[in-house]
């Protein structure tokens, strides 16, 4: 079985392809002496324009010179340049605007070869299919060519072909830059060498799935599954009768791109809602979910007259796994408190730093980086800024990026970007905070009851101030949050044998140096009175006990209490 089978469906196996082309050594050198000249000779232009004072006079050229040669180098070289153009805090703004070009105004390929794969794939003629099929595509991206058509049901759909022959394309350029990495590899930190590996190869396992047709069907219908209740978000049907691993047949979105403001304008929508929906999207899809979009430039999110936020193009996803999901929630809490030690932590649970990582010297870097980066208050936060600010620790200390974070930080990176582009002044954390805080004060989970009490208790003590902010924050941006629900599961939480520790450790914190803490309490009713009536209040605690048997009630009672008594 070579790389390329398993039911004719491609997969990325960079031992497999590695053995390949090293029995065709000149189709490597021939490409390898192809990516050198167009590269070396675009950063020669450079430093000859350097030399002869004309960067700026030259600039816009030589953007577009980028843009040209990397489309010249064909779809893996298309894909580094779309990551690239979602990162302006490594790209400057000329070449930016052209990298941009490269998420869906590409060249497209002969309609012939399409609307042959098309019959090929699908097993009959065109006319038979589609009622409709534009003469034209309406979108050529990297790895393939849009067409509107009508099915014969009279339904919209969007027909996505795929460009030909892109397996050999991508092997041998994915075969090539991991070779070369590994030859470099031994000049830079250990840590960012051999991660540049294994990005690689995640990098060519997601190119895979995305030339994977019946993958992204998968991925769509699973994404729709997951936001099936949540009105402000739409993810087009898959007409699956009419896909197939090269041809893929989806609802037409009709709507607006996130950086088209003038239409949005025209179109009264709201700005502010918009930002607010996409964001509060990704966060469910990294923290709720685990199944995220790794790949949401402007080309792949739309606007839609009513409102709603509309995904396309589903190729570049990824899982999480629950303990992730967790650790990214409790690490924001963490940052936003400034809780270095307990950051630390989190990045050894993430994969940033080893297990056997000492991280007493680290905890030092990490405050004085991050601090910058945070500023006086949440709203100097930006996402940008800390990964900028935090590429400068890997070269003083082991860190490292696990594979998959190359595409979380991406996807994260990206929406802030859109962000910006609607509103200069917008701060990811404003909205990422308030949704992290109603998660753990929510405490659906085991997992997310025992972050809750990570957060809240430090050195053994309750963290009044942090309650406070975590209740004062989720408040913030949700008119809609309900404190009954939370008041309910932590009442139950509380009454229950896992609670017990919490219940001994609240008792404590109100007593701390033999005062009752009643300013505290004080302070958090007065923010929780209007959601908490003592009506309401005492009847979830009533619902709550019923639930419960005498010797569960009894259990909640210290035996040496009724010993003293006695």
């Amino acid at each position: 079985m070579t790389f390329m089978q398993k039911q004719d469906r491609p997969r990325y196996d960079a031992e497999a392809i590695a053995q390949q082309y090293r029995q065709s050594p000149f189709k490597v050198i021939r490409r390898v002496l192809t990516i050198a000249w167009y590269i070396g000779s675009f950063f020669l232009r450079l430093k000859l324009d350097q030399w002869r004072g004309l960067e700026q006079t030259n600039k816009f050229k030589r953007a577009r010179e980028l843009r040209t040669i990397l489309t010249k180098l064909g779809p893996t070289f298309i894909k580094v340049g779309q990551a690239l153009s979602t990162r302006p805090d490594l790209v400057r703004k000329d070449f930016l605007d052209e990298l941009t070009k490269l998420q869906d105004q590409l060249p497209p390929f002969d309609n012939a070869i399409a609307f042959e794969m098309i019959e090929k794939e699908l097993e009959r003629p065109v006319s038979d299919i589609y009622r409709e099929l534009s003469p034209e595509p309406v979108a050529a991206a990297s790895l393939g060519q849009v067409y509107r058509g009508v099915l014969h049901s009279g339904e919209e759909v969007a027909v996505k072909v795929q460009r030909p022959n892109l397996e050999p394309i991508l092997t041998l350029d994915l075969f090539i830059m991991r070779w070369g990495i590994n030859r470099i590899k031994g000049w830079l930190p250990v840590n960012l060498g051999h991660d540049l590996t294994l990005i690689i190869d995640e990098f060519g396992h997601k190119l895979f799935e995305e030339i994977d047709y019946f993958h992204e069907a998968e991925n769509a219908e699973k994404f729709a599954r997951n936001f099936q209740d949540d009105p402000t978000v739409k993810v087009p049907k898959v007409y699956w009768d009419y896909s197939s691993y090269r041809v893929l047949t989806l609802e037409w979105i009709n709507g607006f791109k996130l950086t088209d403001r003038e239409k949005i304008k025209a179109a009264n929508l709201d700005q502010d809602r918009l930002i607010e929906i996409g964001v509060v999207a990704g966060l469910r899809q990294l923290l709720e979910y685990g199944f995220f979009h790794a790949d949401p430039h402007p080309g792949n999110l739309f606007a839609m007259p009513d409102g709603r936020m509309a995904y396309i193009d589903f190729g570049m996803m990824d899982q999480l796994k629950e303990e992730t999901k967790e650790t990214i929630a409790t690490s924001i809490v963490h940052l936003i408190n400034r809780d270095y030690e307990r950051l630390a932590e989190d990045f050894i649970g993430l994969g940033f730093l080893t297990p056997d990582t000492p991280i007493e010297p680290i905890v030092p870097a990490l405050e004085e980086v991050l601090g910058n980066a945070m500023g006086e208050s949440v709203k100097d936060f930006n996402f940008k800024t800390v990964t900028d600010q935090f590429s400068e620790l890997m070269y003083d200390y082991p860190f490292r990026v696990p594979a998959q974070f190359a595409l979380i930080i991406r996807s994260v990176v990206t929406q802030e970007g859109l962000a910006l582009t609607l509103d200069p002044n917008f701060r990811i954390i404003e909205v990422a905070y308030p949704y992290v805080a109603q998660r753990l004060l929510r405490g659906e989970s085991p997992e997310m009851r025992r972050r809750l009490i990570e957060v809240l208790f430090k050195d053994g003590k309750f963290q009044w101030q942090r309650l406070e902010n975590l209740i004062a924050i989720a408040q913030t941006n949700d008119n809609n949050f309900d404190l009954l629900p939370t008041a309910r599961l932590g009442i139950q939480y509380l009454l229950s044998e896992e609670g017990n520790y919490l219940r001994e450790q609240l008792l404590l914190a109100l007593t701390e140096d033999e005062q009752l803490h009643t300013e505290q309490v004080e302070r958090i009713w007065n923010l929780v009175k209007e959601d908490l009536k003592p009506a309401r209040l005492f009847d979830v605690a009533l619902s709550s006990l019923r639930n419960m048997t005498f010797e569960e009630v009894a259990a909640l009672v210290p035996t040496n209490n009724f010993q003293k008594s006695s």
